[in-house]
């Protein structure tokens, strides 16, 4: 996903990531430019859904608060194993991007 800066399809399923060891998955909004992981085990969906669907129920807290109503800005950057914290910053492939 974040080679090609492209959609995410083809991707695993959820159960298949959770299985893989990958535990969050990082999105970015490109609204105000923020990141934010998204825990795989809370998710309400069934774990034959692919991630990609994901994106379209993603909607960014901070943004949505401004405009008063919900707000889809964001997009799937890649699938983690940790959550993002100082010791492990959000993924950036192009030098400069943040």
């Amino acid at each position: 996903m974040l080679a090609f800066k492209g959609p995410a399809q083809p991707s695993p399923a959820l159960g298949e990531a959770l299985n893989a060891g990958y535990l969050y998955l990082e999105i970015r909004c490109l609204g105000c430019d923020t990141y934010q992981t998204v825990a795989l085990q809370i998710i309400r969906r069934p774990r034959v859904t692919p991630s990609h669907e994901l994106e379209r129920y993603m909607r960014c807290k901070d943004c949505s608060e401004v405009r008063g109503y919900p707000y889809k800005r964001s997009y799937l950057v890649v699938l983690r194993a940790t959550k993002i914290s100082a010791n492990d910053p959000p993924m950036t492939w192009w030098p400069g991007e943040r």
